[in-house]
């Protein structure tokens, strides 16, 4: 059972908001099934409860400038900020849709993810855009259009990215943010595809042969482009050559998770990559660890349906967002990027 500790209210955006931690309490486990799963996650590692009380956790970034972790909670529109020593606070609201219109639905922001000059870049389902925050001032957040639209049609509900170092942006766009998810009248697109936003503004699909593609990593080297498919039907996620012009080449199957889907709480979707290659990626039980040929080493099992993990601090801790919970734990490798 974990202990809650509601704190004092905060005013922020004009908004009560009512903040609740916990103690450090800590849940779960680990399954290794590789030797090689003890040097990245060493045995006897906690899983470590930071905070709890969200609707659908989702799309953590860590903030190397201000040491802090932002993450998304989609339906109530929000993105939430954590810090080592001052807990947790609102960042942004609204975070994913900004009409006037009320509706229903994931209408909040989902990934999030820096550019090189470490403006926050926010895939919202809401707005249907991959866009970028301009400014916190007043009281309420805005918002720059990076993205909306394919050959004229809206997106879906763009899911997650992942930035090139050249500063490309791959990102997904599969239905979950659309209040009636593939029924819904206003879908635009008869496929869930993957793309690339160049530097220079050019929005190229790259794929639409997944059903449900959801989250996107790059390898160390940037030579190849995982993505994950949130389908019950083909839980899998593919792994796809980075050609010399930005695009992809033919996809294969990186890994299958068919024998854990629906016995366990969870569905590939979030993902992190270390130094070595090796993939970090929620999926049913938790996260699983795979090695850069996509064996499957272990899992740090959460018991929570888990959509989302990066890593922070000095790059050696994997934070997680499991549904309602946000969740660390130490490990023995590091993630990818500026610490």
């Amino acid at each position: 059972m974990v202990r809650e500790v509601c704190l004092a209210t905060f005013i922020l955006f004009n908004f009560l908001i009512p903040i609740c931690e916990t103690q450090a309490e800590t849940l779960g486990g680990l399954e290794s099934l590789d030797p090689a799963f003890d040097k990245l996650v060493p045995p006897g590692s906690e899983i470590e409860v930071l905070a709890e009380g969200f609707d659908w956790s989702e799309g953590p970034v860590w903030i190397k400038g201000d040491q802090c972790l932002l993450f998304s909670d989609i339906p109530p529109n929000k993105v939430h900020k954590w810090k080592e020593g001052e807990g947790l606070s609102l960042h942004l609201m609204p975070s994913g849709y900004t009409g006037e219109t009320e509706r229903g639905g994931e209408v909040g922001s989902n990934g999030l993810a820096l550019d090189a000059d470490g403006n926050l870049l926010l895939c919202q389902h809401g707005d249907r855009r991959v866009a970028r925050l301009e400014s916190l001032e007043g009281t309420k957040p805005t918002y720059e259009t990076l993205a909306d639209r394919y050959k004229g049609k809206r997106f879906n509900s763009p899911n997650d990215l992942v930035i090139h170092s050249n500063g490309d942006i791959y990102f997904t766009d599969p239905p979950y943010g659309l209040e009636k998810n593939m029924d819904d009248p206003s879908k635009e697109l008869d496929f869930q595809g993957v793309y690339r936003l160049s530097k220079d503004g050019e929005v190229t699909l790259l794929t639409k042969e997944m059903s449900r593609p959801n989250g996107i990593g790059l390898s160390p080297d940037e030579k190849t482009l995982y993505v994950a498919n949130s389908d019950g039907k083909a839980p899998i996620w593919k792994s796809f050559p980075v050609l010399e012009d930005g695009t992809i080449g033919e996809g294969k199957v990186f890994h299958d998770i068919s024998d854990r889907m629906g016995k366990m709480k969870g569905a590939p979707d979030g993902m992190a990559v270390d130094i070595h290659g090796n993939v970090f990626a929620t999926a049913p039980g938790g996260v699983i660890v795979l090695s850069p040929e996509g064996k499957r080493l272990g899992t740090i099992l959460t018991e929570n349906a888990t959509a989302n993990c990066t890593f922070g601090d000095d790059g050696s801790t994997l934070y997680m967002t499991a549904d309602s919970y946000l969740l660390r734990i130490k490990t023995g490798t590091k993630g990818l990027g500026e610490f």
